[in-house]
């Protein structure tokens, strides 16, 4: 199984058109480098301008089983009765919303329309889209880098699979190119692919990776890394960690034994602990999550895989259950589709 899982992950992300030609860099700059930036001037997050374009085209396979099919309801009944409410929950159930969450969607539906006394079916599809917005504002909260704290740093966790090692990749690409000094931490000590996979995103990013031999352990490898992500003055140390079912009671522990040792470090860390969901996961992203948050408390969530799945819905899942906050989700391959999370857009992209 190890294998299988190694072999999921251990493909690279192609180049595409935007990415700067890097050289080589096998360590930081040295402390007595000038520096490029004076330490406490802010750095502004370079937006996302076309993110909602991206997304009405990426998560065409969620829209079309969800947005089309909720037009499709719509187009042909005009009154509203029990059975168009039973056809609405069953297409949110469809999606992977979720059984708590649509039931708490539809009655807030309900409730709405009783409320400003609408009878028709146009009027429920909107208080649908009203609620699907309030629901997933919930969990809509940017991260933001404390630069003050230095190294921030950021612990991403997750199942293997769920395209962990590629998006700690992504998101040291997006901070560098807002200015931050970044290093890597190849936690996922128990397979080679994966330090070897981070180390090549390194090479090619001019991004510093801190690895040892396959075997050594996790924690040592992190504590090193932000020992030395200090001494250089770094800004951001974003850490992997190896992949473990959510089930393996023994691996879970050596998750929180990863957050005590870095504490050993700096007390204020990890500063952002994130894990990676794959967006087709359907309902064993609730129990990755609960068994996550209490091994390691949870601060943020990335989704990915959102392209190749027509059941986006469990976002709205994971948001009714745990309002942990969604920062990022992935809708592609690219580096570029790595989109921070916006409720509105994510909304309009698979109802409209």
């Amino acid at each position: 199984m190890a294998t299988q899982h190694a072999a999921e992950e251990k493909t690279e992300l192609p180049l595409d058109d935007d990415f700067m030609t890097a050289t080589v860099v096998k360590e930081p700059p040295h402390p007595n480098q000038a520096p490029t930036e004076q330490p406490n001037q802010p750095i502004v997050q370079q937006p996302d301008d076309n993110t909602r374009a991206v997304l009405d085209q990426r998560l065409e396979k969620t829209q079309a089983n969800f947005g089309q099919k909720m037009k499709q309801l719509f187009s042909f009944k005009k009154k509203i009765d029990e059975e168009l409410f039973e056809d609405l929950e069953a297409t949110l159930l469809m999606a992977d919303v979720g059984a708590n969450a649509t039931m708490e969607i539809m009655e807030q539906v309900r409730k709405s329309l009783k409320r400003r006394n609408l009878s028709d079916a146009d009027a429920v599809l909107e208080a649908l889209r009203e609620q699907l917005t309030e629901l997933a504002r919930q969990v809509e909260a940017p991260l933001i880098i404390d630069t003050t704290k230095k190294p921030y740093v950021i612990l991403v966790v997750g199942v293997n699979g769920v395209g962990k090692t590629t998006t700690i990749a992504k998101l040291a690409r997006r901070y560098k190119a807002e200015g931050h000094n970044v290093m890597l931490a190849a936690g996922d000590t128990f397979r080679a692919a994966a330090v070897e996979q981070l180390k090549t995103w390194g090479e090619r990013e001019d991004i510093a990776v801190m690895a040892q031999k396959t075997g050594t352990d996790s924690a040592s490898v992190i504590f090193d890394a932000m020992t030395s992500a200090k001494a250089r003055s770094m800004d951001v140390l974003i850490a992997d960690t190896a992949g473990r079912l959510h089930t393996q009671s023994n691996l879970m522990q050596e998750l929180a034994k990863i957050t005590r040792v870095i504490k050993k470090n700096d007390e204020t860390a990890p500063h952002e602990t994130l894990i990676v969901i794959d967006g087709g996961t359907g309902q064993n992203a609730i129990s990755q999550v609960r068994a996550f948050n209490e091994a390691n408390k949870l601060t943020g969530l990335v989704i990915t895989k959102l392209d190749g799945t027509p059941k986006g819905g469990v976002l709205f899942n994971l948001a009714n259950e745990f309002g942990i906050p969604v920062r990022y989700i992935g809708v592609g391959e690219r580096s570029s589709d790595l989109k921070p999370y916006r409720a509105e857009d994510f909304v309009s992209a698979i109802l409209d």
